[in-house]
């Protein structure tokens, strides 16, 4: 007879004897759990409150003929299902605001992460004094009241303001900013560069400081120099960061509005209006369902390019 049948003859409510603590444990497990969703009550109390529920009702109204009259009596709306959707796709005006959507990912994408990639190298390693001076000094365009920095760089690029002047008193053409297309285009660009470049200089920085010092010594006993270790160690290394860098300038630029809205109004002639300012619009001028769609639509192509870039930039095993 076997070891362990002799055991089990020998004491046979040993195999149903249940673990000590085990009780316990489970009790800990479940008061852990509650706890957690205590926490968690809040905020997917407020989720659901200004995030869930009117996502379900725009993606509801978006299927409808729902205009701003109907708002006193929105269940007398017409089903239409998907012809809102064709109808804005067809649109001239919103093929017009999708391309100068994308246009203004490519290139205030790169732009801010670049400039936000510069002054993160310069304060790890560059600037030694007043370190906490130059980092307050970069992040604040990002805490900066919009609507006051908006006023400021109206007066800045006016026909007569003082860009204008500094390049008029050097002999430089002076350009009207804010009234001809391509300048137009111009202007809100860096606007968006200079709000979020300092977004982007606070991760990268966090992520160039977690990088081992150890690696970048090895690094330098091997006698690489500064770009073949920023290259080949530090850019790898910071693959991570880059990916959540690019996602989240990727969805703000996406999602551009105020920008555009203040700067131009979307002008002139429609060359900087974003998907966000014209859904803006058709919610002004009463076409709830319009509006509505455009939202959904601008929500999928959200989606679709955060996978895209999820995919593109995981880290490789």
């Amino acid at each position: 007879m076997s070891i362990t049948a002799t055991r089990a003859l020998v004491a046979p409510e040993a195999s149903t004897r249940r673990p000590r603590g085990s009780r316990k444990t489970r009790e800990g497990t479940r008061a852990e759990a509650v706890a957690a969703w205590l926490f968690l009550a809040p905020f997917l109390v407020l989720f659901a409150l200004f995030t869930g529920i009117p996502a379900i009702l725009a993606i509801g109204a978006s299927m409808t003929d729902m205009k701003a009259r109907d708002i006193r009596d929105p269940l007398g709306v017409n089903f239409t299902g998907f012809d809102e959707f064709g109808r804005i796709l067809g649109n001239p005006g919103f093929q017009g605001a999708f391309l100068n959507t994308i246009m203004f990912v490519v290139l205030c994408v790169p732009l801010s992460m670049a400039l936000g990639f510069a002054l993160a190298v310069m304060l790890n390693n560059g600037v030694r004094r007043l370190r906490t001076v130059f980092r307050a000094a970069a992040y604040v365009p990002v805490i900066t009241n919009i609507v006051a920095a908006a006023v400021i760089w109206q007066y800045a690029f006016s026909i007569t303001g003082p860009v204008n002047n500094s390049l008029g008193g050097i002999g430089l053409p002076q350009p009207n900013w804010l009234g001809e297309s391509g300048w137009a285009i111009t202007t809100v660009v860096m606007m968006g560069v200079w709000r979020t470049a300092g977004t982007c200089m606070i991760l990268f920085l966090a992520g160039l400081q977690a990088v081992p010092e150890e690696v970048l010594e090895a690094a330098s006993t091997d006698g690489a120099g500064r770009w073949r270790t920023l290259w080949s160690i530090i850019l790898p290394l910071l693959r991570p960061t880059t990916l959540l860098v690019s996602v989240l300038m990727t969805v703000s630029f996406l999602n551009i509005f105020e920008e555009p809205y203040l700067l131009t109004k979307g002008g002139p002639l429609g060359s900087t209006k974003s998907i966000a300012v014209w859904v803006y619009e058709q919610f002004g001028f009463g076409n709830i369902s319009a509006s509505m769609a455009g939202s959904v639509l601008l929500l999928i192509l959200v989606g679709i390019v955060a996978i895209f870039q999820f995919r593109l930039l995981r880290p490789k095993h």
